[in-house]
Formats: structure tokens, C-alpha cells, sequence
């Protein structure tokens, strides 16, 4: 299956993943996303778990299969194959626990190691609602995202703040980026037919960083 925005004549399939350390609450951010459940005592992720959300955008049904990835490192050379085709990612981290934070970039290398057809990211700082317990400011969460090109919002799954923006956000991207890839290769084909020659089609947004921000007190 091409992860890369697999394509039938009436949906769109695309595959996210959901990475950062143990118990930053990967697995609640999913549940509250496409069950609107939370679970305080949720047991850690063993291996890999996925959900399926479907969604409309500009007439087309897009299916977003989303994979909660386990923290542990025990079990990270089992779900490093679970990277390959993800097209979509977001990397969460504790805004009350720094050291999950400062586990972002390894966390950002490895996803750049196992998917080289990722489009879309977002940096995640969760559990916003734990403000008086907090270790990682709004502002240093914001200067990370820029320095590597990612979107940027904290939401908590425990009172849903953001969640299902931050899920869209996402998913709406990589809509956009795939729409764009198969524009520009239905140029090339039709240039390629008409004048029997290999014209180059450039994606003038490649290599561009976007960065969006919302803090924890941003409406949902």
C-alpha cells in the first residue's frame, strides 16, 4: 500500500504517526481525537496501535490511519518499520517533564531516518492543563518548531483543549501537499505528451518551512 496518499476515486488514505517518550499521553491524544474517550489510567502502548478517522475536504473523503507508537525504548527497533510511508507525524512531549522535551530531536532524527516521504509534522507539547506544574514554556515550544519547520500548538486531552484542531491541521496539510504532487505530475504527463520531452515540473513550495502556533489557551 503507498502510503503517500493512496488514492481511489472517491478517498484519499493516509498514514500518521504519533512518536515521542513514554507517558507524554500519545495514546490519550488519539482516544479523545477519534473516540472523544479518556482514560487517566491508560496502561503504556506496547508496540503499535492504530485508528482510522475519516474526514471531508473539498468534496473527497480522506482517511487519516493514525499509529500510536510505544515511547519505551525497548521497544523502539520494533515500531522503527512502522515509520516507513507515513506522510504525516506528530511528535509530543510533556510541557510539565523538560527531559521529554529535550527527547524531541532524537525523536525528530529517527523519524527522518525510517520516513523520507514525511510532509507534514507538528510539534505537540500535551498536558497543558498542568500550567502550575509547568517545565517548558510556550515560547521555547514555539522557537523549536521554527528552527525545524514544524507546526506548533499545546493541547490536553484531558479537557480535549485543541485536540481535534491539531489532528486536522495535520491531515488538512498533508491533503494539500498530495493535491499539489499530483497536479504538478498531471502537468508533466500532459507536457510530456504533447512535446515527447521530459519537462521538469517544480514544487515552488518544496523546502519551505510552515509554522503555526496556538497555545493551550487557544480555542479548539
Amino acid at each position: 500500500m503507498d502510503h503517500l496518499g493512496e488514492q481511489t476515486n472517491r478517498a484519499y488514505l493516509f498514514k500518521i504517526v504519533i512518536i515521542g517518550d513514554s507517558a507524554v499521553g500519545k495514546s490519550n491524544l488519539l482516544s479523545r481525537y477519534a473516540r472523544n474517550e479518556f482514560n487517566a489510567h491508560s496502561k503504556a502502548t506496547i508496540g503499535v496501535e492504530f485508528q482510522t478517522q475519516s474526514m471531508e475536504i473539498e468534496g473527497k473523503e480522506v482517511r487519516a490511519q493514525i499509529w500510536d507508537t510505544a515511547g519505551q525504548e525497548r521497544f523502539r527497533a520494533v515500531t522503527s518499520a512502522y515509520y516507513r510511508g507515513a506522510v504525516g507525524a506528530l511528535v509530543v512531549y510533556e510541557i510539565s517533564r523538560r527531559t521529554t522535551f529535550e527527547s524531541v530531536g532524537r525523536w525528530l532524527d529517527e523519524l527522518k531516518t525510517h520516513s523520507d516521504t514525511t510532509v507534514a509534522r507538528m510539534l505537540v507539547g500535551n498536558k497543558c492543563d498542568l500550567e502550575s506544574m509547568r517545565a517548558v514554556s510556550v515560547e521555547e515550544g514555539k522557537a523549536l518548531s521554527e528552527t525545524q519547520g514544524l507546526f506548533f500548538m499545546e493541547r490536553s486531552a484531558l479537557d480535549s483543549t485543541n485536540v481535534k484542531t491539531a489532528f486536522e491541521m495535520v491531515i488538512r496539510d498533508i491533503y494539500t501537499n498530495i493535491s499539489r504532487k499530483q497536479l504538478n505530475l498531471d502537468t508533466y504527463k500532459t507536457q510530456l505528451s504533447s512535446n515527447n520531452r521530459v519537462n521538469l515540473v517544480k514544487d515552488e513550495n518544496k523546502g519551505s518551512n510552515q509554522v503555526f502556533g496556538l497555545s493551550c489557551c487557544s480555542s479548539s
